[in-house]
């Protein structure tokens, strides 16, 4: 990938507000020199599935990978978006992925990438927010700062989200340096907070020889600063957080079908049509193989 492209991937980055907290030392430091090798990453995964007609791609960048390169976090972030940086076939002649999403799964955790494709297509159909990443389910905690009297969930991926997760999108994206400890190249994240509204989550996992999906309702709610400081300070603050409400489900119970860390989240426009969504979802699921599990609705959900 020539210098010029990855300076393009930047530049509409800085245009768009997404502000980098750069330094000069490529151990401990976020540096441009990194940036623009994750702009380069973007640049060819977006190729590469182009050339095998991917609908949906991996990154495997923790084992091997995080020696050679910078995280790709960044790069999933984007790739994960409607609202990215263009990209042009090898020929130049075509935008490759217009308009959408070139859906990602952290990890490779491939039932994560059928989640995720599966998420894509059941709210582009329905006219929802096409936008979902998964997140890891890290732990759960009253909140300290008595906005709310639920049980709140601390969602965060090891890196990024698309941005059109954050209120204002990419001008309210961040990015930090990878903890050195997990990638010694670096690399920057994508850190925000995930804006109030109504969620779909769900996760795809393999046991006794067959496809499960476990489905559930959630609303992402704000938090004081404080708060959420908190409890990046007690995960990682680098990465980007969601403060999940779920519905329906306590934190026991939800821990008993703890089947698979990874779970997808997308937004929805309302809780009725985050219940349509939900609904929908679960039908495909089911009509594709797999054992469905409603864990936890709206109580006043029809």
């Amino acid at each position: 990938m020539s210098d010029e492209e990855a300076r393009a991937v930047r530049d509409w980055l800085d245009q768009a507000g997404m502000k980098f907290h750069t330094g000069p030392n490529h151990e401990t430091d976020l540096t441009d020199a990194q940036i623009l090798g994750q702009c380069r990453v973007y640049i060819a995964a977006m190729r590469i599935a182009d050339d095998f007609g991917c609908d949906a791609i991996g990154i495997q960048y923790q084992q091997g990978l995080k020696d050679l390169l910078p995280a790709s976090d960044l790069v999933e972030g984007m790739l994960n978006d409607s609202v990215r940086p263009p990209v042009l076939s090898r020929d130049g002649s075509r935008e490759l992925y217009a308009g959408g999403p070139l859906t990602h799964f952290n990890e490779v955790d491939e039932c994560a990438g059928l989640d995720g494709l599966i998420t894509n297509r059941v709210h582009k159909a329905l006219g929802q927010p096409v936008e979902n990443t998964l997140h890891d389910l890290r732990w759960s905690d009253r909140d300290a700062s008595g906005t709310t009297d639920e049980e709140v969930w601390v969602l965060e991926i090891s890196g990024a989200v698309p941005a059109s997760h954050f209120k204002n999108g990419w001008a309210d994206a961040e990015g930090f340096r990878q903890p050195p400890m997990y990638f010694p190249s670096g690399g920057s994240t994508i850190r925000g907070v995930s804006k109030p509204g109504e969620v779909v989550w769900s996760r795809i996992f393999v046991a006794d020889d067959r496809l499960h999906m476990d489905v559930g309702r959630a609303t992402s709610i704000e938090l004081p600063a404080e708060e959420t400081q908190r409890r990046w300070d007690s995960t990682t603050p680098q990465w980007p957080i969601m403060h999940a409400v779920l519905h329906g489900v306590s934190r026991d119970e939800m821990m008993a079908r703890h089947k698979a860390n990874h779970i997808q989240v997308a937004y929805a426009n309302s809780a009725e049509e985050a219940d349509l969504a939900m609904r929908t979802k679960a039908s495909v699921a089911n009509q594709l193989g797999m054992v469905v599990s409603y864990c936890g609705v709206r109580p006043d959900a029809h």
